[in-house]
């Protein structure tokens, strides 16, 4: 697991996504991390390569990675790949996506 982030800007984005996104999460675990049955997800891990999530699935905690569509290099480049996720999750499960993110 590569990383171009420093562990201060995971720890930030990591805060973010479960204090303003946990439905968000959950959404991209059931669509988009082969967990449908998923019941909470919090972020638990950002690298180049995916975003890290434990799930909550039949009463226990499972790690659920879901890839970026490509290697990031920098920071901002994370807020455009998790609104592409959710997007993708909403129209995967059905679900209409909120306008801005």
């Amino acid at each position: 697991m590569s990383t171009p982030f420093t562990p201060d800007v995971v720890e930030a984005i990591k805060r973010h996504m479960n204090d303003d996104h946990a439905d968000d999460s959950l959404l991209i675990c059931r669509a988009l991390g082969g967990r449908p049955e998923a019941t909470s997800a919090v972020t638990s891990g950002v690298d180049a390569e995916a975003i890290e999530f434990l799930a909550v699935v039949d009463g226990r905690e499972v790690t659920v990675r879901v890839p970026w569509s490509t290697t990031l290099t920098e920071r901002a480049q994370v807020r455009a790949e998790v609104v592409r996720l959710y997007r993708e999750a909403c129209a995967a499960l059905g679900v209409p996506a909120r306008g801005e993110h």
